[in-house]
């Protein structure tokens, strides 16, 4: 797509293609994404209703993102096309990675129509876990960092456990050997765990390099000739025109 402005929208027309022109008209007041809010799911069935909240609760928490009532229904200025087609990435996550280019967006609700050909929709759970997944593996390294929670909970149950058998083996409570096969298989169970949450911090930061996202997003440039350094030494640039 080579325009100044891009629409994306389904090809069962559950995004109507009516609502253009009003994305049109927030794009002319300054808006450089328009996204389309589900604001109507009750066509949509119960269970498939509960499993799109649950993913989109999911992926906000996890991402720090807000996808209430997201879509891919969106308008998309030129500059935020270009931006996210510099992106390296091939885990493309799409409404993700425009709302993480931080680009002024405004909101628009629409009622999500019937599908066009009245079949079906296409997206089993299945495929909607694996989107969930998709998003959650690559915008955060939380999944990776609860292992690291984990092994330090089990340290702490190590401890109390270990603390106890010793407790009972002093007091003469404990069968021969009881103390220290305990004792040594909760020790070596933590620091097991402890070591796999080490090794997921190093995973995650590499994650995080491998990404290559950039640090910021450039969205406008100045004119060379205000751009450039002062002619004179000592001399300060001119202010660019309001």
């Amino acid at each position: 797509a080579r325009g100044r402005a891009v629409v994306i929208l389904d090809a069962d027309l559950q995004h109507p293609p009516s609502l253009i022109p009003a994305m049109y008209q927030c794009w002319k007041e300054g808006a450089e994404v328009v996204n389309g809010v589900k604001r109507d799911r009750r066509r949509e069935p119960h269970g498939r209703r509960f499993v799109s909240s649950l993913f989109q609760w999911t992926a906000s928490r996890l991402t720090g993102l807000d996808f209430a009532n997201s879509s891919d229904f969106k308008l998309l200025d030129r500059k935020v096309v270009d931006a996210w087609l510099s992106l390296p990435e091939r885990r493309n996550f799409f409404r993700g990675m425009v709302a993480w280019l931080g680009f002024r967006a405004r909101d628009i609700e629409f009622d999500v129509a019937p599908r066009a050909d009245g079949g079906p929709s296409k997206w089993s759970w299945w495929s909607l876990a694996r989107l969930a997944w998709g998003a959650a593996s690559s915008y955060s390294t939380l999944p990776l960092r609860i292992i690291h929670l984990f092994s330090i909970a089990f340290l702490a149950l190590s401890l109390l456990l270990g603390s106890r058998a010793m407790y009972q083996k002093l007091a003469g409570e404990a069968v021969d050997g009881f103390t220290t096969v305990i004792i040594l298989e909760l020790l070596i169970g933590g620091f097991i765990l402890l070591s796999l949450g080490i090794i997921a911090e190093y995973l995650a930061a590499i994650y995080e390099e491998a990404k290559g996202r950039p640090r910021y997003v450039v969205t406008e440039t100045l004119p060379p000739s205000f751009a450039g350094r002062a002619e004179y030494p000592g001399e300060v640039a001119p202010d660019p025109p309001e």
